[in-house]
């Protein structure tokens, strides 16, 4: 009876193993795919940032405000101030 209950625990404790090694395999392959995701994410996030800075810039958007909507710098004389 006693080597029947302990066959019994080695078999459980044999499953058991396996198991937890097959679930850590799952989250090892899991974790590696949001690992690609992350750098694929972080990539993509550089270029946005190069983007940004490039229609951000200052000179980009006078050259654009000048020669396709057509707006001009106002002179001094042009400015009118009103004091309430």
């Amino acid at each position: 009876m006693r080597r029947a209950l302990l066959l019994l625990l080695v078999v459980i404790s044999a499953l058991a193993v396996v198991w937890t090694r097959h679930s850590s395999r799952g989250h090892f392959a899991e974790l590696q795919e949001l690992q690609q995701r992350s750098d694929e994410l972080s990539v993509e996030w550089g270029r946005l940032q190069i983007e940004q800075a490039t229609w951000a810039e200052g000179n980009r958007v006078e050259v654009k405000a000048t020669g396709e909507l057509g707006l001009v710098k106002k002179r001094p004389e042009d400015v009118v101030v009103i004091v309430p």
